[in-house]
């Protein structure tokens, strides 16, 4: 018995040392939602405090019809589906044929594959540049999705390929008795076995596109029509002053779909990563 209690005492000391860590970490978060409701005057004088004294929808208002966050949220849903889409063709079956044990010269690109990790991504975006503009798709959202997939693809391929090469080689056999060939074997044998690997790349790639802000930047720039919510957020700093109840708005539109896009998948994110890591 009191070894069940010193168990249970020592639980729930960690858990009370762990909450004040936790109101920390998601009091920026709720501070930030707070100041969204709260008027210019009142936020800057307001403390620490979370309340406001009077709510206020006229920064959301102000964000999404002055600011344009309307049409940066569309240009974002536009931008980051679109990103989805072509990593999850690309990696998939790049993933596909890395998980064939027979593939010529497989360790060598996969060697090469990971070492692309370690490139930081602001020393590629010239030649990114160049080659989606020689391809006449600089000013447009396509060519920002396609500079923006390109150097994602690492991750979304090796998970694709661990979760392929776990696959029992009895299907794709049965499959080709069938008649099946390779493209067939993909697209109606194990593309729908790796539902939760796709659920999870599509996950992190969403993420990230939604909150990405360097690749969008370069390439509306000579459309600022096109731009996401992470570049449209600057449009609240001023050369003097910033829109501080503005911009927690603004920040409060940006992250709400993310929360919600991660609620609805996270147990797809983690089976398909379980399943990845296991196989």
């Amino acid at each position: 018995m009191t070894g069940r209690w010193q168990l249970f005492a020592r639980r729930n000391v960690w858990h009370l040392l762990l909450v004040p860590l936790c109101l920390a970490w998601i009091y920026p978060f709720v501070w930030m939602v707070a100041a969204a409701f709260k008027t210019p005057r009142e936020m800057l004088i307001g403390g620490l405090s979370l309340l406001p004294d009077e709510a206020t929808f006229e920064n959301f208002r102000r964000a999404w019809t002055t600011a344009k966050f309307g049409t940066y949220t569309a240009n974002t849903i536009t931008f980051s589906v679109a990103v989805v889409m072509l990593v999850l063709l690309v990696a998939s079956t790049a993933g596909y044929a890395l998980a064939r044990p027979r593939l010529p010269g497989k360790k060598l690109l996969v060697g090469v594959l990971i070492a692309t990790m370690f490139i930081p991504h602001g020393y590629t975006i010239i030649p990114t540049f160049v080659l989606v503009n020689g391809l006449g798709l600089s000013n447009g959202l396509l060519g920002a999705a396609l500079a923006q997939a390109g150097p994602a693809l690492v991750v979304p391929v090796l998970l694709f390929m661990g979760f392929f090469s776990g696959i029992p080689k009895e299907l794709e056999e049965a499959a080709r008795m069938d008649g099946a060939g390779y493209l067939r074997t993909y697209w109606s044998v194990m593309l729908p076995l790796a539902k939760p690997v796709i659920g999870t790349v599509a996950l992190l790639n969403f993420i990230g596109a939604w909150n990405a802000f360097f690749v969008p930047l370069v390439f509306t720039l000579g459309n600022p029509d096109l731009r996401t919510l992470g570049v449209g957020m600057y449009g609240f700093y001023g050369q003097d002053t910033t829109d501080w109840t503005g911009l927690a708005a603004a920040a409060c539109i940006g992250v709400l779909p993310i929360v919600v896009v991660f609620l609805f998948l996270q147990r797809t994110f983690v089976e398909g990563i379980a399943g990845a890591v296991k196989n």
